[in-house]
């Protein structure tokens, strides 16, 4: 029996960015978004995950099938986030420690945000832990309402919102912790009492606390991590801040980037220390470049390609 597991969402069809590929498999620096969202599970120490899928889900399941701690799940009718994880129940019933329901559009998640969590999941073991994020412009995100004890009242979500919990900075960035002992149960209380008539998974919040549960909310969760992507414009955006991160991660290793701004690296291309990269330089996922290296203006290393020494 697993001690931890994870549901990742993935069924979404990818309307507003007007594609016939499902969201998750569209590219953010040179692999699947979804793919970070993995890893931070699998470097959280994640035994068992479950990928729910819908909308190209051959597509998914040929590219992850080979992965052992994966199993798949249909939901063939997108009816909600609460609907998503009540599919998953066959097959993670049997987890009996924390679950982790996370966006699989969310590919600026870190392993470190999953750690805190399951942390105040071993002090508390609450029924329910989300991690929450401030940010200037709540515009689109379900906001958290505290009561006067700064304790978790409600998580409502943005078009359902009143006026009044329109100004609330507080945001639900979906990065959800079950007691999966506890869970299941309490799926099929959920109603879809909403604008978009869907089975909210932030329902369980009023439905767990009115059955005397606990439910804890941890501000654990940076700005700039909280950008989901829901079009092609925010797929620019999230694929910039994963590119900064890339470049901070390569000239941490002794590499000299002369003009960061004007040079693109893919995730898990390798390049040597004491390398200098000159402007305009693109290196693509995978490839590699020799230590010592000088590699001209306008330099393109493809996808698994080789420069320099090797």
């Amino acid at each position: 029996m697993p001690d931890s597991g994870a549901i990742v969402m993935a069924a979404g069809k990818s309307t507003r960015m007007k594609s016939n590929m499902v969201k998750v498999l569209h590219d953010v620096c040179g692999r699947p978004m979804v793919t970070y969202v993995l890893d931070a599970l699998r470097d959280a120490g994640v035994e068992k995950i479950a990928l729910v899928v819908g909308h190209d889900r051959e597509r998914v399941m040929d590219i992850f099938g080979n992965q052992k701690d994966l199993c798949f799940v249909e939901q063939l009718e997108q009816k909600g986030t609460g609907h998503a994880v009540l599919m998953t129940e066959k097959v993670m019933r049997n987890v009996d420690g924390p679950l982790f329901v996370l966006a699989g559009d969310g590919p600026l998640i870190r392993a470190d945000t999953l750690k805190t969590l399951l942390r105040d999941f071993s002090a508390n073991r609450a029924a329910m832990t989300l991690a929450t994020s401030e940010l200037a412009d709540p515009s689109g995100y379900g906001r958290i309402v505290r009561g006067a004890n700064g304790k978790l009242v409600r998580i409502v979500e943005d078009r359902d919102c009143t006026t009044e919990q329109r100004q609330i900075r507080e945001i639900n960035p979906s990065y959800y912790l079950f007691d999966g002992a506890v869970l299941w149960p309490f799926l099929g209380q959920i109603k879809p009492n909403n604008a978009k008539g869907e089975y909210y998974l932030t329902d369980l919040v009023e439905i767990m606390l009115s059955a005397g549960k606990s439910v804890e909310a941890l501000a654990a969760v940076p700005p700039e991590d909280v950008l989901s992507i829901n079009s092609r414009a925010e797929l620019a955006k999230v694929s910039a801040v994963m590119e900064t991160r890339i470049l901070d991660a390569v000239m941490a290793s002794g590499v000299t980037i002369m003009s960061p701004t004007n040079t693109w690296i893919e995730f898990g291309a390798k390049i040597g220390q004491d390398t200098v990269l000159e402007p305009f330089t693109f290196i693509g996922a995978g490839a590699v470049v020799a230590a010592g290296s000088r590699v001209p203006a306008g330099t393109v290393v493809t996808r698994g390609g080789r420069f320099g020494g090797i």
